[in-house]
């Protein structure tokens, strides 16, 4: 971990830039934000700009014949149920489609190169977390860690934003509202969004979309329901194996996040749920010897929601097939993925490899896959994220995205 003295210099040295009469004038990119702030990424490598971008959405929920849960025996005891052999829960529980629709607070973060103090307006990087995360998986601990530097490095502007229901963004009805359907078209907003310049006033060329575990389903979602909306997908943390789901599910041990950490969730109602404790996020997300303890603590300590209504509509990106997206493909996984390899993501077969043939059929020959080395599902937050990084941004690189 940084020792104070070298944090007290580099935020110094960053309030420094920003108030310098020499400082860039970034008032051109602020379009679309709300309440919002200038930062740097964790190591400076990007300026950001940060807030809250409204974002006029619609989908056909489904509505879930499940009240809120009137303690954590009941929260325990659904999830015992929903994955019991042979239960009917989720037949029990769904009902029929109904549309949901509003104007939502999505808190996000336009990040570009320090290097150039502009965007470029050719490409940007949409960047989706996954389950137990919010944004700041993109730009985590350290540089080391940060996707947002080494796409900076690497001439990348990239938009993270924090999901429905996570972070800073809206937290709404846990059952009703924050559901799989609506989170894909807040995605597709987004994505159209920066197409058109109504984020960053800057009208992106191309879109890429980098997804992690949930992330990465619902970016899937994405090229199979609005083929065109992205020019590439780079899926981390995703494969077509379940075999795995049932244990990492579990292994989270889900509590009702306002009794579990009431500073940061006593407003919640009770359907907003998170990892009990250090053990089950290290269960969930981290395989050792290949990660920072240090990295596990800070995790556990910044968690982040989930909802029942996620839970009862996961599913939804099960089985999924772009049959009309034809362009490049990046799948990448830990070694030891407990979600989606079941603890091993190369035996008794390479299951990230299968993904193109099973989700892509007609991707670009360009596509590619890889696999951390000895990582777990929290693909971000072990040793091997910088070569991993590279990887990625070398794929899209090739790609002449």
């Amino acid at each position: 971990m940084a020792s104070l003295p070298f944090l007290m210099v580099f935020m110094a040295s960053a309030m420094a830039i920003y108030n310098s009469p020499l400082a860039p004038d970034y008032h051109g990119y602020m379009t679309g934000f709300r309440n919002l702030s200038k930062t740097l990424s964790i190591g400076g490598a990007a300026v950001c700009i940060q807030g809250d971008v409204p974002v006029k959405a619609a989908a056909m929920n489904i509505h879930l014949n499940y009240s809120e849960p009137a303690d954590q025996t009941v929260v325990t005891n659904t999830i015992l149920e929903y994955y019991a052999v042979n239960s009917t829960l989720v037949q029990q529980v769904e009902g029929g489609k109904q549309n949901v629709s509003g104007t939502w607070k999505i808190n996000a973060k336009l990040c570009f190169p320090t290097s150039t103090n502009e965007i470029n307006s050719r490409t940007v990087q949409i960047l989706t977390h996954g389950v137990g995360f919010e944004k700041s998986y993109w730009d985590f601990y350290s540089s080391k860690y940060s996707y947002v530097e080494a796409a900076a490095l690497s001439g990348y502007a990239t938009f993270s934003y924090d999901r429905l229901g996570t972070g800073l963004s809206d937290h709404p009805d846990p059952i009703q509202v924050v559901q799989t359907p609506l989170e894909m078209s807040i995605l597709h907003e987004l994505i159209q969004m920066l197409r058109s310049g109504r984020i960053g006033s800057t009208a992106f060329s191309h879109v890429v979309g980098v997804g992690h575990s949930f992330g990465s389903g619902l970016t899937a979602s994405n090229t199979v329901n609005y083929p065109s909306d992205l020019d590439a997908a780079v899926l981390t943390g995703f494969s077509v194996d379940a075999s795995g789901k049932q244990a990492f599910w579990v292994g989270l041990n889900l509590e009702i996040a306002a009794y579990n950490t009431p500073a940061r969730f006593h407003q919640l109602p009770r359907g907003y749920l998170v990892a009990s404790t250090v053990t089950s996020t290290q269960f969930g997300f981290f395989r050792a010897p290949a990660f920072d303890p240090l990295v596990l603590e800070a995790s556990n300590a910044g968690k982040q929601t989930f909802t029942i209504g996620e839970l009862f509509t996961n599913n939804l990106l099960a089985g999924l097939v772009a049959r009309n997206f034809t362009g490049p493909v990046d799948i990448v996984d830990g070694e030891h993925d407990l979600d989606f390899c079941d603890g091993n993501c190369l035996l008794p077969t390479n299951k990230v490899a299968a993904v193109r043939a099973a989700v892509y059929p007609k991707s670009s020959n360009a596509s590619e896959w890889y696999v951390a080395p000895g990582a777990g599902h929290g693909t971000n937050l072990h040793y091997s994220a910088p070569a991993m990084y590279q990887q990625m941004l070398s794929f899209i690189v090739s790609n002449g995205l």
